[in-house]
């Protein structure tokens, strides 16, 4: 079964800016694309908008809009449009199991952050089983490079990483740009409170070439899989997210992972995930992994 990109639009310009990045990728995968809004009926405070069948009219306009712009500019492309009867959150979850990927808006960055449809972005990327991306919204300021790297940000054994890594090379190959894997590592707590520098601890104990040989082996399939793309290894002592977002800057696209597991009350996604979200300047892909 052919899976589509699936894009969740809203009418924002955020929406519009991960319409247009869902657009160029099924091109590039050559996949077709699926534009969806999910809205279900619930009466509002405000009287003019308080009318069902104008809710309901509201929302075939924003996908009939964002497909008429989308077929404007990719005429080449299959493209199919819909409305979903469901809440945001839940709907946009649905359309997830289906898809190649979702693409999700943001309208912005940093500690107070505005997701497409306000706080459910996070909410889907939480509980999804496929790739999110979230796209920002175009600054004139800061534009998006192209032909830059992607990065992507190794944690754990091979097989922990294998569907982030599978990501990541998939769209550097299908953009003809390098790879960059970057790994974060940390000493054992015993380390925290002792005077020693962290230079000689590292000489004395070997813990980065450890940590560069675990690098090397979660990528050894991938590049036999894609010789193609040139990867660029970077190992570092640090947070992983301040790591991956110092090695980021600049790239074309950010992959991390989000483990699947069920907090007590909801999900998470990880302290990685959320700081990249937060905070980086190009798209990012969040991919679920066991």
């Amino acid at each position: 079964m052919t899976r589509p990109i699936t894009v969740g639009v809203d009418g924002s310009p955020a929406s519009q800016a991960a319409a247009d990045w869902a657009a160029d990728e099924a091109l590039r995968r050559g996949l077709p694309l699926r534009v969806v809004h999910a809205w279900r009926w619930e009466p509002l405070t405000v009287p003019v908008v308080n009318d069902r069948e104008e809710q309901a009219r509201w929302a075939r306009s924003v996908v009939l809009e964002a497909e008429k712009r989308l077929r404007a500019r990719h005429p080449e492309l299959e493209i199919t449009a819909e409305v979903l009867a469901d809440e945001p959150g839940t709907g946009l979850v649905r359309a997830n199991r289906d898809a190649e990927m979702l693409v999700l808006g943001s309208r912005g960055h940093g500690v107070v952050v505005g997701f497409l449809l306000g706080s459910y972005a996070q909410q889907v990327i939480a509980h999804v089983e496929r790739p999110v991306v979230s796209v920002r919204a175009p600054q004139d300021t800061e534009p998006v490079p192209s032909g830059g790297e992607v990065v992507v940000g190794q944690q754990g054994s091979a097989e922990d990483s294998e569907a982030v890594l599978r990501f990541a090379f998939e769209a550097a190959a299908t953009r003809g740009v390098p790879v960059r894997a970057v790994r974060a590592w940390s000493l054992p707590p015993i380390f925290a409170y002792g005077t020693v520098s962290l230079r000689l601890v590292d000489e004395a104990s070997g813990l980065e070439p450890q940590e560069r040989q675990q690098l090397a082996e979660a990528l050894a399939p991938w590049r036999e899989k894609y010789p193609e793309v040139e990867v660029r290894e970077h190992v570092e002592i640090g947070t992983g997210s301040q790591v991956l977002l110092s090695q980021a800057v600049g790239a074309e696209l950010l992959v991390v992972g989000r483990r699947v597991r069920r907090a007590p009350i909801g999900a998470r996604i990880g302290s990685v995930a959320h700081a990249a979200l937060h905070h980086a300047r190009c798209p990012v892909a969040v991919v679920p992994h066991a």
